[in-house]
C-alpha cells in the first residue's frame, strides 16, 4: 500500500505574453512582487510566429518570455498562484483586451505542467475552476511532447531553455537534500 507524503516542491515557471516592453517589465514586477526573485529569463521571442490565436484580443504582435522563480513551491498551490496572474493580466487589461497574458507552470524532476482556465479531455482538475496540462515529459534525457502541446513550448528553443531551468531546479534540490540531510 503507499503512504501519502507531501509533495516534492517544483520549480515555478512563468509564460509572459505582451505587446509592449513595458507591458513586460509592469508583469516582471508584478510577478516577483508575488513570488519571489526571478533566477532566470528565456530570450524574447514572436508567440505570433507560433499561433495568432491572441493577434487581436493583445491588438498586435504577441512577444512572449518564460521566467523561473528563484522560490521553489509546493504543487498544490498551482491554483492560487493562476488566481494571482489572473488578477494581474486583468489590473492591466484595458475592457476585454489584454496588454498581458500570464501562465504560471511547475517543472519538476520529469514534467512540465502549465495551468489554465480552459478544460480539455487531456487536462486535469485541479482546483478554484484551474486545469493542469501537462505539456512536457522530461525522459532519457530530452523533453517530449504531445499533440496538445503549445506550438512554441514544442519548439528546441523552449526546451532547450526549460532544461536549463531543470538543471537550475535539480541543483536546488541536491542543496535542499544536502541541508536536511545534515540536520
Amino acid at each position: 500500500m503507499g503512504h501519502v507524503k507531501p509533495f516534492e516542491q517544483e520549480k515555478l515557471v512563468v509564460g509572459i505574453m505582451y505587446t509592449g516592453d513595458d507591458y513586460y517589465r509592469i508583469a516582471l514586477n508584478e510577478i516577483s512582487d508575488l513570488f519571489g526573485k526571478i533566477d532566470s529569463q528565456s530570450e524574447e521571442y514572436s508567440f505570433s510566429d507560433f499561433s495568432n490565436y491572441y493577434d487581436k484580443e493583445m491588438r498586435g504582435t504577441v512577444m512572449k518570455r518564460f521566467v523561473s522563480l528563484e522560490k521553489l513551491v509546493d504543487p498544490s498551490l498551482l491554483p492560487e498562484i493562476k488566481t494571482r496572474t489572473n488578477k494581474i493580466e486583468e489590473v492591466n487589461s484595458q475592457k476585454e483586451l489584454r496588454n498581458i497574458n500570464i501562465d504560471p507552470c511547475l517543472l519538476g524532476h520529469g514534467k512540465f505542467v502549465m495551468a489554465t482556465t480552459k478544460n480539455a479531455s487531456f487536462r486535469i482538475p485541479l482546483s478554484k475552476g484551474i486545469y493542469a496540462d501537462i505539456s512536457l515529459v522530461y525522459a532519457r534525457n530530452r523533453w517530449t511532447d504531445f499533440f496538445w502541446t503549445y506550438p512554441d513550448v514544442k519548439s528546441e528553443m523552449i526546451k532547450d531553455y526549460l532544461s536549463h531551468v531543470r538543471d537550475i531546479y535539480l541543483e536546488q534540490r541536491k542543496t535542499l537534500n544536502n541541508v536536511f540531510g545534515a540536520l
